[in-house]
């Protein structure tokens, strides 16, 4: 048996079952996220919500920035009452809420409903990341993460694929019977197939072991090496998040994607017809899969390329690659470019996402390490707040589609009925096409050229490099000498 073949053969059962978990959560999860931004801002005669960019960016930040803190207290739950039990709970939350969410529309309903969700997602999270950790040991842990970020993406990829086609084919309303679906075969899965790992019987009280969290996570962070390095990271995940806040809202609103389904069916008409819509267009989703796909085939590949860099210098070459993918994302009316963007962002996550984790713990001081990757996702929640509102208020103001046509409509003085229950987004639209004498494509082009919503790229790019010169100044300046973080 090849050496590759006795590492599979090692891992116990529990650890496939928590990997076939985690990726119909993913599926589950991405499977909405990569759409949500869509869902709560297209016009409502299209059975989406009819938001505003600023009410998007507010339930998308404030909800997934709260899920990434929830761990901090979910976790010591999961330990005090075990893990089975919690992952039950865990997924009769999320199939309920995912559900729950697709028959509400008002702001606050949606706002809960999608807290729920972060509520479930939140107890599962530390859990099937500790069942890896308790069902692999030192010869086959890096094999077996390997494979669990893997998962990670095939869900990540799977998710969006199949909503895209299922909106497409039935509706929004699908796309949460499809996530809550997904969440089902988990409870069935944990039900009938997860074993409990062995894990340390604690006597501390529930109120004491969450009391205890948050303790070692204020020890850690009174390293101010570990503080400023954390601080500094909230950039690259607000610059890394536009991936799913913003940029499905650009790519519907600004890029023509017939370049992109064109150029796939000059190959493939069988797969152009596949991954595309019945107008010869791609669905924003579908472009933004590209990422987790990329990082499915190439993930090796690019960590054998930077492998030898230290953990510092793999980080901040991947985020320089980010901010050159985010910029041309965000900058270009074409979808080729937008998709050539979107891949070259993927490599930049493959040689700085894996890196960032190893980093806290070279940084951490002997057996301390677990204390410090303990913080690792501070930075993630802060980054998803700040997002919120750079989604949110600042597309609303530079980049929205719909906002801009207002702002041309009053300076043109043009008389359009508001946007309202029974006027639509379209509606809006159409009328002002009607009376400026355009189309729908020469009306986004004038807007475009008017108003330039493409200068966010300079904004979104501008936090990747901000944070490359945090990063090199750290890293000449904090770091002594003596601190070991090269091996």
């Amino acid at each position: 048996m090849s050496k590759i073949g006795k590492v599979f053969k090692s891992f116990p059962k529990t650890f496939w079952v928590a990997n076939t978990l985690e990726l119909f959560e993913r599926w589950a999860w991405y499977g909405l996220f990569a759409v949500l931004a869509l869902y709560l801002t297209k016009s409502t005669d299209e059975g989406a919500l009819g938001f505003t960019q600023i009410q998007k960016g507010n339930i998308m930040g404030t909800v997934t920035g709260i899920l990434y803190l929830l761990p901090l207290i979910t976790g010591a739950i999961a330990d005090k009452v075990g893990y089975k039990k919690v992952l039950i709970i865990a997924f009769i939350i999320l199939s309920s809420s995912y559900l729950f969410m697709g028959f509400v529309t008002s702001y606050f309903a949606v706002f809960a409903a999608f807290l729920l969700v972060a509520l479930g997602a939140a107890l599962f999270k530390p859990i099937v990341s500790a069942t890896i950790a308790k069902t692999t040991d030192d010869g086959n842990s890096s094999i077996g993460f390997g494979l669990f970020y893997m998962i990670v993406n095939i869900g990540g990829f799977i998710g969006p694929v199949f909503s895209s086609k299922l909106r497409e084919a039935y509706g929004w309303r699908i796309v949460f019977f499809m996530a809550a679906s997904a969440i089902l075969v988990n409870l069935v899965l944990v039900i009938l197939f997860y074993k409990e790992p062995y894990r340390e019987k604690t006597t501390d009280a529930l109120g004491v072991a969450i009391k205890k969290s948050f303790v070692n996570i204020w020890t850690a962070l009174k390293d101010m090496k570990l503080l400023l390095f954390l601080i500094i990271m909230v950039g690259f995940w607000t610059m890394f998040n536009q991936l799913f806040y913003t940029l499905p809202n650009f790519i519907d609103q600004w890029v023509d994607t017939t370049f992109v389904y064109n150029a796939i069916a000059s190959l493939s008409p069988g797969l152009a017809a596949a991954i595309g819509t019945p107008k010869g267009t791609i669905a924003p989703e579908m472009m933004i899969t590209l990422d987790a796909g990329s990082i499915i085939f190439f993930q090796i590949l690019v960590s054998a390329l930077v492998m030898k860099l230290r953990p510092i210098n793999g980080i901040i070459t991947g985020i320089l690659v980010n901010a050159i993918g985010i910029g041309l994302a965000f900058s270009q009316h074409n979808g080729i470019f937008v998709v050539v963007g979107i891949f070259i962002f993927a490599l930049g996550e493959m040689a700085s996402s894996p890196k960032f984790t190893e980093y806290i713990g070279k940084i951490a001081p002997r057996n301390k390490e677990a204390l410090y990757m303990g913080t690792s996702f501070l930075p993630v929640a802060a980054g998803n707040y700040i997002t919120g509102f750079l989604s949110g208020d600042v597309y609303q103001a530079w980049s929205d589609k719909i906002a801009l046509l207002k702002l041309e409509v009053a300076s043109r003085g043009l008389s359009i009925p508001q946007i309202s229950d029974t006027f639509t987004q379209n509606d809006y639209v159409k009328r002002a096409e009607e009376l400026m004498g355009m189309n729908s494509s020469e009306l986004t082009r004038y807007l475009w050229n008017t108003y330039n919503p493409e200068k966010i790229w300079i904004l979104f790019s501008a936090i990747g490099i901000v944070t490359i010169v945090g990063l090199v100044l750290y890293d000449k300046f904090i770091l002594k000498s003596g601190v070991k973080v090269s091996e």
